[in-house]
């Protein structure tokens, strides 16, 4: 499945794509996300998942397959399976960022498949929750990127792992928005 995102950090490109290649500030904004070792074109970490009654944790590894400086461009595979069960999840992800007035527009492009029980939530769903996420981490890495000496401190901490009400909202508001969605085509 694929879903596209794009959301704008207020900092200039070349502030913002050395700030996204801090794989340890980056993961501080990623919900439920833990780093376990990185190097400059592997990241080897943890994600938790909480969907309602519905606890999952995965390891995982993400491979650099390209990364252009000069274009501020990046393709990245990740691969994880589940520690408690049989789900697999895996992603192409093509990252670009490029000047938006005084700001910088990040877009993602993420080719997903999933197996195991997250596999159960449907395209829509996923793209909201996905989406929901992009969100939560636009907002810290602002923020972050905006904190002078962030970094040498090790910035603020990393939002929690989305909740299942969180999630709940965001199944909800799929629904509506697909049931409208569906009424109008009459």
């Amino acid at each position: 499945m694929l879903i596209e995102n794009e959301f704008t950090i207020p900092a200039p490109v070349d502030q913002v794509w050395k700030y996204m290649n801090d794989f340890p500030r980056v993961a501080r904004c990623m919900p439920g996300a833990e780093i376990v070792s990185a190097t400059d074109r592997q990241v080897k970490g943890r994600v938790k998942i909480s969907m309602g009654p519905l606890k999952l944790a995965f390891s995982g590894v993400i491979d650099i397959l390209e990364k252009n400086d000069g274009s501020h461009r990046v393709v990245m595979k990740a691969t994880g399976s589940e520690e408690k069960g049989k789900g697999q999840a895996s992603a192409t992800v093509t990252s670009t960022m490029q000047q938006a007035g005084g700001g910088t527009r990040v877009m993602l492009s993420q080719d997903i498949q999933m197996t195991g029980a997250i596999a159960q939530y449907g395209r829509g769903m996923m793209q909201d929750v996905i989406g929901s996420l992009m969100k939560q981490f636009a907002n810290c890495a602002a923020g972050d990127i905006a904190r002078p000496g962030s970094a040498a401190r090790g910035g603020g901490g990393a939002p929690k792992a989305m909740s299942g009400f969180s999630l709940m909202l965001i199944s909800a508001k799929a629904f509506f928005k697909n049931l409208f969605k569906f009424g109008r085509k009459k």
